[in-house]
């Protein structure tokens, strides 16, 4: 589980990225684009915060998944005594 929220967090964190650029270009400047430059730095940050939250998940989840094989590979190591 944890490696699908790392991927998933740096696909967020590309398109933080391509949003950032995008605020910096013309394209966000130019008439009829699909919003202004505000709109673009406000996603990209979004973006960021929302891929930051997914990485934190990501390390949780995987903190608790090698705490639970640790913990059953302690279980199986007193069974055997």
């Amino acid at each position: 589980m944890g490696r699908n929220l790392y991927i998933l967090a740096g696909t967020l964190m590309f398109f933080a990225l391509l949003a950032l650029g995008l605020s910096f270009s013309n394209i966000a400047q130019q008439p009829g684009s699909p919003g202004d430059v505000a709109l673009w730095r406000t996603m990209s940050i979004a973006f960021f915060v929302l891929s930051l939250l997914i990485t934190l998940a990501g390390v949780l989840s995987t903190l608790f998944e090698q705490a639970e094989r640790r913990a059953e590979l302690a279980r199986q190591a007193r069974r055997r005594r």
